[in-house]
C-alpha cells in the first residue's frame, strides 16, 4: 500500500473503529494500544475488550483508558457462551459497540505504524473493496520462530493463486464462479478491515462463531456474498510477534493446524505426504543419488531443491527475514509433520486443544 498524500482526508474521512480483543496479553497489549492511539488519521476510536484476563492485562488497560479517555474505550467481556469460540465471541462484542463506517480488527500481539489506518482507508476507496486483510511483518525471535513461521507465508504464496483473491479467474466458467470463488479466499486475523455494511451483511463474527480459523471463513463469506476483497503486504503498516516461546508456538499452531484443512483427514494427510515428497525427500535422497542414483533422478532432486530454496530466499528478502534460516526449510517442514501427527492423535482421541487457558 502506498503512502497517503498530505491533506488527503481533510474534506472527508470515514469514521474508523479499531477493535482489539485481549485475553491475558499483559506482555503485548500496551504496545498494541499505544500504536493504535498514535494513528495519523483524523477520525477514529479504539475499542478494547478485556476478555476475562487474569494476568495483569486489566490493570494495564485501566491505566491506558485513564490517560487516553477520548480515544480509547475498554469493555469487560461477558462470559463466553458454550456455542462460541473465544476470539469470535470477543470480536462480536466489540462489533456491537463499534459505530465506525470501517471496522478494523487487530490482535493484541500486533502493532501499527502511524499511517496504517490512513493507508487502509485510502486503499479501500481506491481499489473499491469491502474487506482488506494485511499480512504483517512477523518479528521472529527464537530459533524455532525463525525456522517455522516463514513456512506459513511460503505455503500461502506458493499454493494460493493470490491474484484471484481480488479478481475472478477469467478461465472459470460463469456457472462455477459462485461456487468456486470462495476457494480463492484467505485472510489473516491479525489485521482485518471491513466496511461495516459488508460486515453486517455477512453476519459478522456471529457467522463464524464455532470456526477455529475464523479469519479465513470470514473471507469466504465475503466472497460468497458478492463483496470484493483483497490482501496486501503489511510492510510499513503492521507488525506482529505471534509467539514468544517454543511451547506457545507449538500450542498456537496445534489449535488451528487441522482446522485450516476443514478437518478433512484425507486432505490433511495428503498434503503432509506431498510436503515430505517435495521438500524433505529431495534433500535426504541427494547423497544416495550422487553415489548410486540415475542421472534423471539426480536432476529431478536438484531441480526440486533449487526451486524450493529459490522461492524461499525471495520470500525471506521480501519480509526481511534472515536468509540463513531459509536453509532450514526442510527442518521446518519436518516440524509441521510431527505436529500433524500430534494433531491427528488429538482428533481421534477426542482431545480438545487449549489456548489462553480455554478449551477450543
Amino acid at each position: 500500500m502506498s503512502p497517503t498524500p498530505r491533506h488527503y482526508f481533510d474534506e472527508q474521512a470515514p469514521h474508523v473503529t479499531i477493535c482489539i480483543p485481549a485475553r491475558n496479553e499483559a506482555n503485548s497489549i500496551e504496545r498494541c494500544v499505544r500504536s493504535a492511539i498514535d494513528q495519523q488519521y483524523p477520525n477514529y476510536h479504539i475499542l478494547v475488550l478485556d476478555d476475562e484476563s487474569t494476568d495483569g492485562t486489566s490493570e494495564i488497560l485501566d491505566s491506558l483508558e485513564h490517560q487516553y479517555s477520548e480515544q480509547l474505550t475498554v469493555y469487560e467481556g461477558n462470559p463466553k457462551p458454550d456455542n462460541w469460540l473465544g476470539k469470535s465471541w470477543a470480536c462480536h462484542q466489540l462489533s456491537e459497540h463499534a459505530y465506525g463506517d470501517i471496522l478494523i480488527f487487530i490482535d493484541a500481539d500486533t502493532w501499527l505504524e502511524p499511517e496504517a489506518t490512513s493507508k487502509v482507508v485510502r486503499t479501500m476507496g481506491s481499489d473499491v473493496v469491502d474487506f482488506i486483510t494485511l499480512w504483517p511483518i512477523q518479528k521472529l525471535g527464537s530459533f524455532w520462530e525463525k525456522t517455522v513461521i516463514p513456512l506459513v507465508y511460503f505455503a500461502l504464496l506458493t499454493l494460493l493463486p493470490t491474484r484471484y483473491v481480488y479478481r475472478d479467474p477469467k478461465w472459470l466458467p460463469h456457472f462455477l464462479k459462485e461456487k468456486m470463488n470462495p476457494l480463492f479466499a484467505a485472510a489473516n486475523g491479525q489485521f482485518m478491515a471491513f466496511k461495516k455494511k459488508a460486515y453486517k451483511a455477512i453476519g459478522g463474527h456471529q457467522s463464524v462463531k464455532q470456526q477455529v480459523v475464523e479469519d479465513v471463513e470470514l473471507a469466504k463469506n465475503i466472497k460468497k456474498a458478492g463483496f470484493r476483497m483483497n490482501m496486501y503486504h503489511g510492510r510499513r503498516a503492521v507488525s506482529c510477534r505471534m509467539y514468544e516461546s517454543g511451547n506457545e508456538l507449538r500450542e498456537g499452531f496445534r489449535k488451528n493446524f487441522f482446522a485450516g484443512f476443514g478437518q478433512n483427514t484425507t486432505l490433511f494427510i495428503g498434503m503432509g505426504l506431498l510436503h515430505i515428497i517435495t521438500f524433505i525427500l529431495p534433500i535426504v535422497s541427494l547423497p544416495f543419488l550422487l553415489l548410486w542414483g540415475s542421472a534423471k533422478l539426480l536432476l529431478l532432486a536438484c531441480s526440486a531443491i533449487v526451486l524450493m530454496y529459490g522461492q524461499r530466499f525471495v520470500l525471506d528478502r521480501w519480509f526481511r527475514w534472515e536468509s540463513r534460516y531459509g536453509l532450514l526449510h526442510p527442518l521446518g517442514v519436518g516440524w509441521f509433520q510431527l505436529l500433524g501427527l500430534q494433531v491427528l492423535g488429538d482428533y481421534y482421541k477426542g482431545v480438545s486443544a487449549q489456548w489462553k487457558n480455554r478449551d477450543l
